[in-house]
């Protein structure tokens, strides 16, 4: 279940990033970032069910930068 959610998150990362460097319109960038920070957080998990606790909370900790990164996005605009 995992796996399949990183593959979705990445791909409609990858999808509105792709968006955004073709046509130059950056409208949906924070959206981007919030997925970004899905697929994180979702890395983080695995990382810590495979033990390798360390990386997992890392990553874990880059997805809150991201999603406070987001917050203030949607905060400032």
């Amino acid at each position: 279940m995992l796996n399949i959610l990183q593959i979705i998150f990445s791909l409609i990362t990858l999808a509105i990033a792709g968006y955004g460097i073709i046509t130059g319109n950056f409208e949906f960038q924070a959206y981007m970032i919030l997925f970004l920070s899905l697929t994180m957080l979702v890395v983080g998990i695995k990382e810590i069910k495979k033990n390798n606790k360390a990386m997992g909370w890392l990553v874990i900790g880059v997805f809150a930068f991201l999603t406070f990164v987001y917050i203030l996005r949607y905060m400032f605009r």
